[in-house]
């Protein structure tokens, strides 16, 4: 008797065969978290941290429930948006507390944390501000800063530092190198490289009688100063 046709569903129906792999669903995971994190980068540098979660979630593409269910708050976003520039600031911060030369250490620290900044406007304007929803963003700030008061005097107990310099001017140079992040990096990263040697000069208790050369001139005149059209 041939056999009669059944209608037990098989094992590799057309719908299973459609239904994305484990790994292809985890790879589209990824590439959505990162459509989310490169818009909220976009929209920080545009409108700052405080900018409506709303914003990002059109700019990304996605609702605001899939934003928030992948970051249910804002310092969570900002945070993923920018862990890569905050580990870098971090561990320059480290090496220069463990820096035997306190002076040698400051400057490392500066170059690297105003370079950093310049080169993502992003970053820049959340390094300047404060995490809106950040628990112990005040917390973590008064403890940077009292590290870096330990190391400017340090600095100064050794020599390096003159002894007017107060560590106020640390965020006074900052503002100063944060003016460059509406330049494209290739000019902005240099020129905070060349203005950072000539102020640190000036902040040495004993600066040299024949310093070293300044690293090169940025392509910068006064028709650029308020940056290159269309950058945020």
């Amino acid at each position: 008797m041939p056999d009669q046709p059944s209608h037990k569903p098989s094992a590799h129906t057309t719908e299973d065969a459609e239904a994305p792999a484990p790994d292809a669903l985890r790879a589209d995971a990824r590439r959505n978290r990162e459509r989310v994190l490169d818009a909220a980068r976009a929209v920080f540098a545009a409108q700052g941290v405080d900018a409506p979660m709303s914003a990002v979630a059109r700019r990304a593409g996605v609702g605001v429930a899939t934003l928030y269910r992948r970051f249910p708050t804002r310092s969570a976003l900002v945070t993923a948006a920018f862990e890569d520039q905050l580990a870098v600031c971090a561990t320059a911060f480290d090496e220069a507390m463990a820096d035997p030369d306190p002076g040698h250490g400051l400057y490392a620290l500066l170059e690297k944390v105003c370079t950093t900044l310049v080169a993502d406007r992003g970053f820049e304007t959340v390094f300047m501000a404060d995490f809106p929803e950040a628990l112990d963003y005040d917390r973590e700030r008064a403890i940077a800063a009292d590290r870096l008061s330990h190391l400017v005097q340090r600095a100064r107990d050794t020599g390096r530092l003159r002894e007017d310099f107060a560590p106020a001017d640390i965020p006074l140079l900052l503002l100063a190198v944060t003016g460059l992040a509406s330049q494209p990096p290739e000019t902005a990263v240099p020129a905070a490289r060349r203005l950072l040697t000539y102020l640190f000069q000036s902040f040495q208790a004993h600066p040299p009688s024949r310093p070293g050369p300044l690293p090169p001139a940025p392509p910068l005149d006064l028709t650029g100063l308020h940056g290159p059209p269309g950058r945020p």
